[in-house]
C-alpha cells in the first residue's frame, strides 16, 4: 500500500485584520484611562486642628504620677478623686492629647511614675486610661534616682 502525500500549502497569517484590533484596542485604552491632573488641581490637606472648649497647653509628652494615696498628678495637675476607678477627667485629657497627636502626625507619649507604696491596682486604673485613649507610646519612670539626689 502505498501512502499518498498531500499537496502542502503554506498557511499564511493575514496582517490586515490583526492591525485593525491593536487599533481598535488602543482606541479603546485611550478612551477608557483615566487622565493625569495637573498639579494645581491637586487638594492639599493641612494638618487639622482639634476643636476645644477652653484653650489647654499639651505638651509632647504627658507625666502621670501615681502617689502613694490613689491620687493621680497629670503633668502637676490633680486629677480625678483618688477614691474614682473610671478616672473620667485623665480619660478626656489623654483622648485630647491623642488626637492633637494624630493632628500633628506626631506619637502620643505617656511616662508613668507610680510612687512605691502606690496599689497595683491604680497602676492598672491608669494603664486601662491610656489604653481607653488609644496611646500606645507608655513607659514608667524610676523613682530611685530622683530620691537619691
Amino acid at each position: 500500500m502505498q501512502l499518498r502525500r498531500r499537496d502542502s500549502q503554506t498557511i499564511e497569517m493575514q496582517m490586515g485584520p490583526m492591525i485593525d484590533m491593536v487599533f481598535l484596542l488602543l482606541v479603546f485604552f485611550m478612551v477608557t484611562a483615566k487622565p493625569i491632573k495637573q498639579e494645581s488641581d491637586i487638594d492639599i490637606g493641612l494638618p487639622g486642628t482639634v476643636p476645644q472648649e477652653q484653650p489647654l497647653d499639651i505638651p509632647d509628652e504627658q507625666r502621670i504620677i501615681v502617689e502613694a494615696n490613689g491620687q493621680i498628678v497629670l503633668n502637676d495637675l490633680p486629677v480625678d478623686d483618688p477614691s474614682s476607678r473610671d478616672l473620667p477627667t485623665l480619660l478626656r485629657t489623654l483622648k485630647r492629647f491623642k488626637e492633637s497627636a494624630d493632628a500633628n502626625r506626631s506619637e502620643a507619649l505617656v511616662t508613668i511614675q507610680a510612687d512605691d507604696n502606690a496599689s497595683h491596682q491604680r497602676i492598672v486604673d491608669v494603664l486601662n486610661c491610656v489604653a481607653k485613649a488609644g496611646i500606645k507610646g507608655v513607659t514608667f519612670a524610676d523613682t530611685s534616682s530622683e530620691q537619691e539626689m
